[in-house]
C-alpha cells in the first residue's frame, strides 16, 4: 500500500502541468496509429514495438517539457536554433538516405534534423518578435525572412522540400500569429505566385514529375501515377465502416507503396471506413482547437505566439497528408502526424505539446 501511494503521489506531481484533455486526445491518436500500423506491417511486433518506445520518449519529454516555464524555453531559444542549424549542417557530411541524405547516423537510432527545425525556427521567431515593435514592419520581416529562409534553404538543398514547405510555412504562421498587415500578405501571396514559372526551373526532374503527375495521375498508371492511383483505390473501397482489421488488399498485397510512413492513412481509411476516418480527423481538431485556444489563454506574447505556432503547424501536418493520399496535392513526403511510422517527427511533434502545455500550466505565473 505504501508503495502504491508513493507511486500515486509520484505519478501526480508529474503529470499536474500536463493539460489533461490534450494528453487524452494525443494518446488515442498513438493508439489508433499503432493499431494500424500493426495491420499494414503484416503484425510486425518489432516495427510496432519501436514505435511505442518512440511514443514513450516523446510523451517522457512533454511531460518533462510541461513542467519548464515558458521564460526558460525563451532563453534557451537561440542556442535550440543554432544547434538545429549545426546538426543540419552535418547532414550534408554525415547524412544519409535512400533518395536525399536527411538523417545522421547516430548508433542507437537515425535523427532528421530538418525536423527539428519545425519547432527551432517558429521559437526563434516567437523570441525575436516579443522583444520587438508589433505588428511587424519591413525591418521585422526582413530578419524574420532571414531566421526563415537560412534553414529552408539548407533542407531544399538535401533535396527535401517537403520538410523545407513545412518549416517555411511554421514560420510564416509565427508572423502572421504576430499580426502582420493583410495588405503585406495579399503583396508576399502575390510575388509568391508570380515567381512559380521561375521556381519551376529550379526544381529537381522528380520534384517535376510528381506535380505533372498531380495533375494527370492517369497519364502513367504504371509508373508516376501508380502510388496516388493505389492510394486513392484504398481511400474510396473502405466504404462506410471499412474492410476490417487486416483485411486490406491494397497493403497487403503491396499495391500502396509505403504503406507504413506516408500513406498509410490510406490503410486506415481502406481498414476503417468513414468511421474511422472521421474519428482520426475529429481528434485532430480537437488537438488544434485545444493548442489554439490554450494560445489565447497565453499571458506573455512569446507564449503566445509559440503555442499558436505549433497548433497551425500540425494542422499542415494533416492537411498537406490527407491531400497528397487523396490526389488533392502533389506528393512531397510529408507524414501524417503522430499515425506514421517515424521516430523524429512523432518525438519532435510531442516535444512541441509539451511546449504547449508548459504555456497553458504556467499562465498564471506569467500574469503576475
Amino acid at each position: 500500500m505504501a508503495l502504491l501511494r508513493w507511486l500515486r503521489e509520484l505519478a501526480m506531481r508529474l503529470f499536474d502541468k500536463v493539460d489533461l484533455p490534450l494528453l487524452l486526445a494525443l494518446l488515442a491518436v498513438m493508439l489508433i496509429s499503432l493499431v494500424v500500423l500493426a495491420s499494414a506491417s503484416g503484425e510486425n511486433a518489432r516495427l510496432v514495438m519501436s514505435q511505442g518506445a518512440r511514443f514513450g520518449i516523446g510523451l517522457g519529454a512533454m511531460v518533462l517539457l510541461s513542467r519548464v516555464t515558458p521564460g526558460k524555453l525563451r532563453l534557451w531559444t537561440p542556442a535550440a536554433y543554432a544547434a538545429s542549424l549545426v546538426l543540419l549542417g552535418l547532414v550534408f557530411v554525415f547524412g544519409s538516405g535512400r533518395s536525399a541524405n536527411l538523417w545522421l547516423n547516430l548508433g542507437v537510432f537515425y535523427l532528421q534534423p530538418g525536423e527539428l527545425l519545425k519547432l527551432s525556427v517558429p521559437m526563434m521567431l516567437a523570441w525575436y518578435l516579443h522583444s520587438v515593435p508589433l505588428p511587424p514592419r519591413w525591418g521585422t520581416l526582413a530578419v524574420g525572412a532571414g531566421i526563415i529562409g537560412l534553414p529552408v534553404g539548407m533542407i531544399i538543398l538535401q533535396p527535401d522540400l517537403g520538410t523545407g514547405m513545412l518549416v517555411a510555412a511554421s514560420g510564416v504562421f509565427a508572423l502572421f500569429l504576430a499580426g502582420i498587415a493583410w495588405w503585406r500578405i495579399g503583396l508576399f501571396a502575390g510575388l509568391g505566385l508570380a515567381s512559380l514559372p521561375v521556381g519551376w526551373h529550379f526544381l529537381m526532374p522528380y520534384q517535376r514529375d510528381r506535380i505533372l503527375t498531380f495533375l494527370d495521375p492517369e497519364s502513367d498508371p504504371l509508373g508516376a501515377g501508380w502510388n496516388i492511383i493505389q492510394s486513392k483505390i484504398a481511400i474510396g473501397s473502405g466504404g462506410f465502416s471499412g474492410k476490417g482489421w487486416g483485411q486490406g488488399s491494397q497493403s497487403h498485397l503491396d499495391f500502396l507503396p509505403e504503406h507504413t510512413t506516408d500513406f498509410i492513412f490510406s490503410v486506415l481509411s481502406e481498414e476503417w471506413g468513414w468511421l474511422g476516418v472521421v474519428t482520426l480527423l475529429a481528434l485532430y481538431l480537437f488537438i488544434v482547437g485545444r493548442c489554439l485556444w490554450i494560445a489565447t489563454q497565453a499571458r506573455d506574447g512569446y507564449a503566445r505566439l509559440l503555442a499558436g505556432t505549433v497548433a497551425m503547424t500540425f494542422s499542415v501536418y494533416v492537411l498537406v497528408n490527407g491531400g497528397m493520399v487523396a490526389g488533392l496535392l502533389p506528393v512531397v513526403g510529408v507524414p501524417m502526424p503522430l499515425l506514421s511510422f517515424g521516430g523524429t517527427s512523432a518525438v519532435s511533434l510531442l516535444v512541441g505539446f509539451g511546449m504547449v502545455m508548459s504555456v497553458h500550466a504556467h499562465r498564471k505565473f506569467m500574469a503576475s
